[in-house]
């Protein structure tokens, strides 16, 4: 377990695709900020409260509206990982985001708030993953809280998913317990793509953005093939 230098290649069978999703307010943006302040991504002098939310009004009513993808690395059994990570919206008005952003992965993280238990968007979100057929990793966020229901929401969970109580993370998303075992757990369980890196380019448009001095900046998910800087895409 361990945050590294930042890589420019990796093999296929070290890259893990992955999204964060849950209800509103369950601490995804805030999770998230806890594993680029974990891998290195992000010193802490650079690192702000909700800093995936880069859009004045996600900062305004403190939601997330884009996804928003980041590649981060990470480094177990002495092996370092490139975690291709997508914050996704919890609100049900952005439910379309989303679904894009579980097309181009292979697993996800059900974040749960364990002082709320399972909400409505929840359910939604864990609906979208299976019906993608992503590896589905539960965690319990905030279990550090007084009001926290940590048994009850995780013997819920274990229902719901048919999994083992051991297989239910616990997280503060807060104070960074029990973060690098998670960073360890989508290691070991989210697959690794499985597309031919030699065959003809296929690849997933999953979201796009304007940017004031870049333009249209287009975020993609690589199927099929390899892309290379200052190629051509029609």
């Amino acid at each position: 377990m361990a945050k590294s230098e930042p890589e420019t290649f990796f093999p296929q069978e070290l890259i893990r695709n992955f999204s964060i999703i849950a209800h509103i307010d369950h601490g995804k943006s805030t999770l998230a900020d806890r594993i680029l302040s974990l891998t290195g991504a992000l010193s802490d002098r650079q690192m702000r409260e909700q800093y995936l939310d880069s859009m004045d009004i996600e900062r305004e009513r403190g939601i997330t509206i884009k996804s928003q993808a980041v590649t981060v690395n990470w480094v177990k059994d002495k092996k370092t990982y490139a975690l291709s990570m997508i914050d996704t919206p919890g609100h049900v008005d952005f439910n379309y985001e989303v679904s894009r952003a579980l097309a181009a992965c292979e697993g996800c993280v059900l974040l749960v708030d364990a002082t709320q238990g399972i909400e409505a968007q929840t359910l939604s979100n864990l609906y979208l993953a299976m019906q993608n057929d992503l590896t589905i990793i539960p965690v319990l966020n905030k279990i550090d809280l007084p009001g926290a229901k940590t048994e009850e929401v995780r013997s819920t969970l274990c229902d719901l998913l048919g999994v083992e109580s051991g297989e239910v993370l616990e997280v503060s998303a807060k104070t960074g317990f029990g973060v690098k075992e998670l960073l360890d757990a989508i290691v070991e369980k989210i697959p690794a793509p499985s597309g031919n890196p030699e065959g003809p380019t296929r690849a997933l448009i999953f979201d796009s953005q304007y940017d004031a001095y870049r333009g249209i900046i287009t975020y993609i998910r690589v199927v099929d093939g390899s892309i290379e800087a200052k190629d051509r895409i029609i």
